[in-house]
């Protein structure tokens, strides 16, 4: 039973979790018990198989945490896009690719892909983007006459696209924990000058498969209301200007909506692109540039400000108060051996690394029922990343490919996280079987997204070695 403690380790903290207790404490506290229990049988003479020398490495780990640079890309990005959200720029920026494109057969659904791609961007958050994409757009599109399972699984979908769409913390904090497992996986292959995988090349592997998956959105939202105009009606454009209290005109509305957020989403992603900052360095710039247009649309008073930092310190402290539990749990994994058995495992497993990424994309898929992107990354990914990277597996691929899958599970019923925050927004008219219909399409272009990303890796992997 002794050599299977990794193993009810980890089962302890899933179920821990499914309680719903605080996820850092549920990592440390776990962890702590079950280091706990090594010592203690070790020290009655009974061999726990637990090494714990590891636990001395703990100081150095936090220090770690604390000092680490790419980090301190979290909060940034994290200020920014609350303050887009609290600044109404993506209210104002949605009405105006509503006015645009709402007077065409499914311009809004369109309109709602598009703004749901910019606040992915801006924000990187699914729950923060599916309640505010759902606040503001699901009303106007049942008003219109859309198709309830159309526009909840348009909302659901968008929202979960936080997940690829640079510039993203998912892809902050992934790279940061892939660049670690790469290094880690060439000194374990006797590379002692390895080389290192950064966030800008993630946020690169991630321009254009999340770019083809907003386009595989917005020509299936096109292909119904081509389909069956019912289900998509198009908007009388001057009804529609009146009932968003706009009347200066489409021109200003969207100079004043579209071009500011567009401009800065650029700046900071095309500064890491073209290597002229680093993610650390552009995420200021996004900070910065995110207040100068609340105080432009004049949407920044004392009250708003005091919420945004409040909303940015929550984030931020529950972001590294998991990675400090993740780091304990890491730790105590290993020095139960967990490491050396999961590398058995792999290594034993039938199809050769082929297999070996099966099993570890499907386990991810399933534990997105359960625990967020953050848990996992810093959870699963230290576990799996380093024995997958040896066996050969290029990491922005990899990265892009558990990013991908992340955002499957998020969206697949009846578990997914987006389509709880939509259940808790929409209205009590909106059947969840509806919400549960409307994903369904979009769950399979990302399966699709998969399958493309497995014969053609080199979507996520060309642009990188243009940059390099």
């Amino acid at each position: 039973m002794l050599e299977f403690m990794p193993i009810v380790l980890f089962a302890v903290i899933c179920i821990v979790l499914m309680f719903g207790f605080p996820v850092a404490l549920s990592l440390a506290g776990t962890a702590l018990l079950f280091a706990g229990m090594g010592l203690g049988l070790e020290a009655m003479g009974i061999d726990a198989n637990f090494d714990g020398g590891y636990l001395a490495a703990l100081p150095n780990r936090l220090y770690g945490i604390m000092t680490n640079q790419t980090l301190l890309a979290v909060p940034l990005f994290v200020l920014m896009g609350v303050l887009l959200e609290k600044s109404k720029v993506a209210e104002t920026l949605l009405d105006a690719m509503a006015l645009l494109f709402g007077a065409m057969r499914g311009g809004l659904g369109i309109s709602v892909t598009l703004v749901g791609m910019l606040m992915a961007a801006s924000t990187g958050i699914v729950g923060a983007t599916v309640v505010t994409m759902g606040l503001m757009s699901l009303p106007t599109m049942l008003k219109r006459g859309y198709s309830t399972s159309l526009a909840t699984g348009t909302i659901c979908a968008t929202g979960t696209l936080g997940q690829i769409i640079p510039p993203s913390i998912a892809l902050v904090l992934l790279g940061d924990v892939l660049s670690s497992a790469y290094q880690q996986a060439q000194l374990d292959m006797g590379i002692f000058s390895p080389k290192t995988v950064s966030v800008g090349d993630l946020f690169m592997g991630a321009l254009v498969p999340g770019l083809i998956l907003v386009v595989m959105y917005m020509l299936y939202v096109a292909f119904i209301a081509w389909l069956r105009p019912s289900m998509a009606p198009a908007a009388d454009r001057q009804e529609l200007m009146e009932e968003l209290g706009h009347t200066s005109g489409i021109g200003m509305l969207l100079l004043k909506g579209l071009v500011p957020p567009v401009v800065l989403i650029v700046a900071v992603l095309g500064s890491i692109l073209s290597g002229f900052a680093t993610p650390t360095e552009a995420s200021s710039v996004g900070a910065f540039g995110a207040l100068v247009l609340a105080l432009a649309y004049r949407q920044l008073d004392w009250a708003t400000l005091k919420d945004v930092l409040r909303s940015t310190t929550h984030v931020t402290t529950m972001v590294f108060l998991i990675l400090i539990g993740a780091a304990l749990f890491s730790l105590v994994f290993r020095a139960y051996g967990g490491e050396h058995m999961v590398t058995e495992l792999f290594e034993g497993m039938p199809g050769g690394v082929v297999g070996a990424t099966i099993i570890v994309m499907l386990v991810i898929f399933l534990l997105g029922f359960i625990l967020d992107f953050i848990e996992i990354t810093f959870v699963v990914v230290p576990i799996v990343g380093p024995i997958l990277l040896a066996m050969g597996l290029d990491p922005i691929w990899l990265g892009i490919m558990i990013a991908i899958n992340l955002q499957t599970s998020f969206l697949t019923p009846p578990f997914g996280f987006a389509l709880f925050y939509l259940r808790g927004v929409a209205p009590p008219s909106v059947p969840t079987s509806a919400i549960y219909r409307g994903v369904i399409p979009f769950i399979l272009m990302q399966l699709g997204m998969l399958l493309m990303l497995t014969f053609f890796p080199q979507l996520a992997t060309w642009l990188p070695t243009q940059f390099s």
